[in-house]
């Protein structure tokens, strides 16, 4: 049988309440990369859209690479979870035309 700790005995980390670095809801900035290529801005656009309805595609800000074979893609979305963030990062890390997201 075990004893319980000692009233002064420091919380194993484990047991000890996770904080969380974000407050939500917060409008988070994520960036995405790929190759520059037809269709690859507005893929990003419906993937952002499902995880935040009201996502406004005018924030969109876009830098090429220097020789213009990639295309850096900055989505703000109005987050409400860590969960949502998880799914959104999944979704977009996972499309064939993203090379990274961040």
């Amino acid at each position: 049988m075990t004893q319980p700790p000692a009233p002064d005995a420091p919380t194993p980390p484990e047991s000890a309440p996770q904080k969380e670095l974000l407050q939500f809801p917060v409008d988070f900035p994520i960036k995405v990369a790929g190759v520059n290529e037809d269709g690859f801005v507005h893929a990003i656009t419906h993937i952002a859209r499902q995880f935040d309805p009201k996502f406004d595609a005018s924030t969109i800000e876009l830098r090429q690479s220097g020789g213009g074979k990639y295309l850096g893609v900055t989505i703000t979305v109005h987050a409400t979870s860590r969960e949502q963030l998880d799914d959104l990062y999944r979704a977009l890390s996972t499309h064939p035309m993203v090379r990274w997201a961040l």
